[in-house]
């Protein structure tokens, strides 16, 4: 069996039909575990005070904005090299859910700034690229909408998708970049393990980044069949008025 088979729209609403019970329930279990235990069942840092618990939004949300892009990234270039048409679905499908996931974090990272850093913005590296990659997100949304042709809107946006990597991989890595600004690095960085937050506060926030990742699964999976059911829809009015 190929993954390729999936590019079948037919084949691909039947999976999505068979799994998505499955993930909606774990991201549902993963996310009530995940903040029920961060704000409800852990302490208020010795620095930081209660607003410590605002990176169970903030982090996974953070995270789940930067990879909605990759993958909006991964399904553009599908669709560009082998031009299947779900997986240029599913990069539109994926971009309301990311941007969505961006103004979460824009918004918390704000809330948490203004005590710890005293402003609610500054325009350090990281949240410089973050922003510029949410004014991508409503440009490649914008794009969609604008282009009546979808093979034609599929391929700008793709493009756009392409520039917009830039910033998706300048948000992850500013901090790596430029040793300046006020963005702290990277709390849990998974690659490395050497995570500078402690395990009170460490596994409740890794429940909650299952949970973000699993609800964007689901979104993407059950907007994606919608997009194709849209698709149909509207290829059978076509028709229709054709033979009319």
């Amino acid at each position: 069996m190929s993954l390729w088979e999936y590019a079948n729209p037919v084949k691909f609403l039947g999976l999505s039909a068979r799994v998505q019970p499955y993930v909606w329930g774990g991201a549902a279990l993963c996310l009530i575990v995940g903040l029920g235990w961060g704000f409800f069942g852990t302490p208020d840092d010795y620095r930081q005070g209660s607003t410590v618990k605002i990176i169970y939004l903030h982090v996974p949300a953070a995270l789940m904005a930067i990879n909605a892009w990759f993958m909006m990234l991964v399904a553009s270039l599908v669709w560009l090299i082998r031009r299947h048409h779900v997986s240029a679905l599913a990069a539109k499908a994926a971009a309301p859910v990311g941007v969505t996931m961006t103004v979460i974090a824009l918004i918390t990272g704000a809330i948490w700034g203004q005590p710890m850093w005293g402003t609610w913005w500054a325009w350090d590296p990281r949240l410089t690229s973050f922003l510029i990659l949410f004014l991508f997100y409503l440009g490649y949304i914008a794009l969609w909408e604008a282009v009546e042709d979808p093979d034609t809107a599929a391929d700008l946006t793709s493009v756009l998708c392409l520039v917009g990597s830039v910033f998706a991989v300048l948000s992850r890595y500013a901090v790596k970049f430029w040793n300046q600004g006020l963005h702290q690095g990277t709390s849990v960085p998974l690659a490395t393990g050497g995570r500078t937050v402690s395990d009170v506060f460490f596994y409740p926030l890794l429940i909650s980044m299952v949970g973000f990742g699993l609800l964007f699964l689901a979104l993407v999976l059950y907007r994606t069949g919608t997009e194709i059911r849209l698709r149909r829809a509207r290829a059978l009015l076509a028709r229709s008025e054709r033979g009319t």
